[in-house]
């Protein structure tokens, strides 16, 4: 739960200060759709057993939810039903709301809260049903198809959550068109103490994401959490050193962008790898999504805070690290009752699971993009997504919220009261624009920092 309004600070700290509050309010509004969705019929979508098309009817309704509160627990020995319905509503908030940060400075409100509807039910809960629904353990083939059929990993959402929404974050880029200006101009972050204190909180809420998966305080919950801890620092150097050897300084938004590469890149390998895995798993990740921003200026999308280049790079690294990573001796030695993992290529376990991998992530990539372009445009063409341009460049706040983040009108001097309204103004914590030697293209230091 704390995710959530983490990454509503990490995002809004990289928006102009005209559209914080905006970044701020989709993120906290999804929290509130998401969490009554779930309950009227999200959570009997997505683990219904038996195939999910032909269930879709039946359960399309909180019966599903209701009917198991009689149940004392999951299995024997397991938490109670009740308690891992709500650990699951927090995947599904946090999925929707990292898609935020694509439109960042151009979304409507409105248009977000009903393509939010539309997406959990259309994308999100049937793909979390592939992934998450290992079915009856009594009964092959029943639970989601990635899970129980295909055999790929994802212990805590690669594929459902990271390139589901880091997919679904590339149509809507597309569906919006780009913000007034760019690239040309500069879209700078405007608080960055607060991209950090939103990083941090991700990074503490991050224990749960994925620790938690284990659904138990055992030894798999504590390789989960150490493998969390080693991979995000390691993903953290990595982002680093690439700024340092390609732009000359390492920046704070860059280690807060690394942070988070790793976080994504370690969520579906966690409980597959040994911690010596993780570290590699981190700092390939960062690394790879630290070259991955830049991708937006070469193929011309503008993905405001690069959710594109960390979360869906990123989750399409781990996913896929675990077909070389995997190491299944692992999850042996961590109990009598807990039988040996997958081998990846590296140790000796040859092609066969990274295969399954490369298929899971090229399915869920597929649909979140096609079915999301879909509804985007549904929304953008009936409700409407992007707001006018002139609302876009007086400030998306008080267009849309009829308020500002920041009161400078008792400042005084240069100031001036107009920017109670949301005017842009010059941030202390902007850095210096740089230009890349090599190509005369805005540098790229970091998630939603690009400079003219």
């Amino acid at each position: 739960m704390l995710m959530t309004p983490g990454l509503a600070l990490f995002y809004g700290g990289m928006t102009r200060a005209k559209s914080v509050l905006n970044m701020l309010m989709m993120c906290f509004s999804t929290i509130a759709v998401v969490s009554v969705l779930w309950v009227l019929y999200g959570y009997s979508l997505t683990f219904t057993t038996g195939g999910f098309i032909e269930n879709v009817v039946g359960n399309f309704s909180a019966a599903g939810l209701v009917d198991e509160i009689s149940q004392a627990t999951a299995d024997e020995g397991g938490i109670p039903v009740l308690l891992f319905a709500a650990f699951q509503l927090m995947f599904a908030i946090i999925t929707a709301a990292l898609i935020t940060g694509a439109i960042a400075d151009r979304a409507k409100f409105a248009g977000w809260l009903v393509f939010v509807v539309l997406w959990v039910t259309v994308v999100y809960f049937p793909v979390a049903h592939w992934v998450f629904n290992f079915g009856d353990s009594d009964v092959a083939g029943d639970g989601g198809w990635i899970a129980d059929r295909l055999l790929a990993l994802d212990f805590a959402g690669g594929t459902a959550v990271h390139i589901n929404a880091g997919a679904a974050a590339l149509a809507l880029a597309l569906v919006l068109g780009k913000r007034v200006g760019w690239p040309k101009d500069r879209f700078r972050p405007h608080n960055l103490p607060l991209v950090l204190l939103g990083a941090g909180l991700l990074w503490f809420g991050w224990f749960g994401f994925n620790a938690g998966s284990a659904v138990a305080a055992n030894g798999m919950a504590g390789l989960t959490f150490l493998n969390t801890q080693v991979a995000t620092g390691a993903a953290v150097l990595g982002w680093i050193v690439v700024e340092w050897i390609r732009d000359g300084k390492p920046t704070t938004l860059g280690a807060a962008s690394g942070a988070i590469a790793g976080l994504v890149a370690i969520t579906p390998a966690c409980s597959t790898v040994d911690p010596l895995g993780a570290a590699a798993v981190g700092v390939i990740a960062g690394v790879l999504c630290a070259l991955a921003v830049g991708l937006k200026y070469r193929f011309g999308y503008d993905d405001s805070l690069d959710v594109v280049g960390v979360h869906l790079v990123g989750g399409v690294v781990g996913s896929l690290l675990i077909g070389l990573f995997a190491n299944g001796a692992v999850s042996g030695a961590l109990g009598a009752d807990v039988e040996p993992g997958v081998d990846g290529l590296f140790y000796g376990g040859g092609l066969e699971q990274l295969g399954r991998q490369a298929v899971a992530v090229v399915a869920v990539l597929a649909y979140s993009f096609v079915v999301s372009f879909i509804l985007g445009w549904i929304v953008d063409k009936t409700v409407g997504f992007r707001v006018a341009r002139e609302a876009e460049v007086d400030g998306i706040d008080a267009a849309e919220h009829a308020e500002s983040a920041y009161d400078f009108s008792g400042l005084g001097g240069g100031l001036g009261s107009g920017a109670g309204a949301g005017a842009e103004r010059p941030s202390v914590s902007s850095r210096p624009a740089t230009e890349s030697a090599a190509t005369g293209e805005p540098a790229k230091v970091g998630a939603g920092g690009e400079q003219a």
